[in-house]
């Protein structure tokens, strides 16, 4: 059951309205890494989650707190978007207000489809895509995405902190990155917490049996590139994160193996071959006689 109360965790109220930066601000909504992106992510973990207790709460929790985000982002470019002008602007350096409004940089859509309001779609106008999320049922691989959405979350939300200076939108970004702050170490903790208690391990997923991979190549660091300071880092030696190996170094890969010869699908695809095209012609027609689809 959702209930909606009309108030919001947190002040999302600008100074002044600025039609530009709403654009902007859109994709810490609706981009890849914004708020619609984590609050359905993590509702999805919730409800495809295979154990009760603290991590199904925690997962749902944090979950309804992003859809509150969600809200507070969508009510702050409401209020920057408010008093945007039509498009006829003063000095435009196009008489057409619909070019002028892209040079401008602002978001036509914000007008013209949402009537001055927010939509679920990114700082260039892409819809938000159900794709962007990440709901695997392994809850480590799960955690630790999490982690990563919101520390690429933050990344954006810090930058877009820089490109403003009303006082009222770095007040709700000031409290969007704390509660970022918190998120990463959140699902970090959950993470490690996950291997102190031995539900999940690394490597994920820790239940498929080690002796089906080819363990030969498992923690060997193959050198693809002509750089050699790779060979430097932890991940080219001594023991690694699962604690089932010892890292190695390869400085180069070894010979590969021969390339398939080109595959030949059933002519009716239509795809070219080296064969005549009268032949890939009696070929299609000889299989719909057989009545081989």
């Amino acid at each position: 059951m959702f209930f909606h109360r009309q108030e919001l965790q947190h002040a999302a109220t600008p100074d002044k309205p600025d039609a530009v930066y709403a654009r902007k601000l859109q994709e810490v909504l609706g981009g890849q890494y914004g708020e619609i992106t984590v609050a359905l992510q993590y509702q999805f973990q919730a409800w495809n989650m295979h154990i009760p207790g603290k991590y199904r709460d925690l997962v749902f929790g944090i979950g309804a707190e992003e859809m509150g985000h969600v809200e507070m982002l969508a009510v702050m470019i409401a209020q920057l978007l408010e008093k945007a002008p039509l498009g006829i602007t003063e000095e435009a350096v196009q008489n057409d207000p619909t070019v002028a409004a892209v040079v401008g940089g602002t978001d036509i859509q914000h007008g013209i489809v949402a009537g001055a309001g927010a939509r679920p779609v990114d700082s260039m106008g892409n819809p938000w895509m159900g794709s962007f999320v990440t709901a695997s049922g392994n809850l480590l691989a799960d955690f630790q995405a999490n982690a990563n959405a919101e520390m690429q979350g933050r990344v954006q939300v810090a930058r877009l902190y820089h490109m403003t200076d009303d006082h009222g939108v770095r007040d709700l970004l000031a409290f969007l990155l704390a509660r970022d702050t918190m998120h990463q170490n959140q699902w970090l903790a959950a993470a490690a917490e996950l291997r102190e208690e031995g539900i999940e391990d690394l490597p994920v997923p820790s239940n498929f049996p080690l002796g089906k991979e080819d363990r030969d190549v498992a923690y060997q660091y193959i050198n693809f590139s002509d750089g050699q300071a790779a060979a430097e880092g932890s991940w080219a030696s001594g023991p690694t994160p699962d604690g089932k190996g010892e890292f190695t170094y390869v400085p180069e890969p070894q010979a590969g193996v021969p390339m398939p010869p080109p595959t030949h699908p059933d002519a009716r695809f239509y795809g070219t071959t080296e064969l005549p095209n009268t032949v890939e012609k009696l070929a299609g027609r000889a299989q719909d006689a057989l009545h081989k689809e």
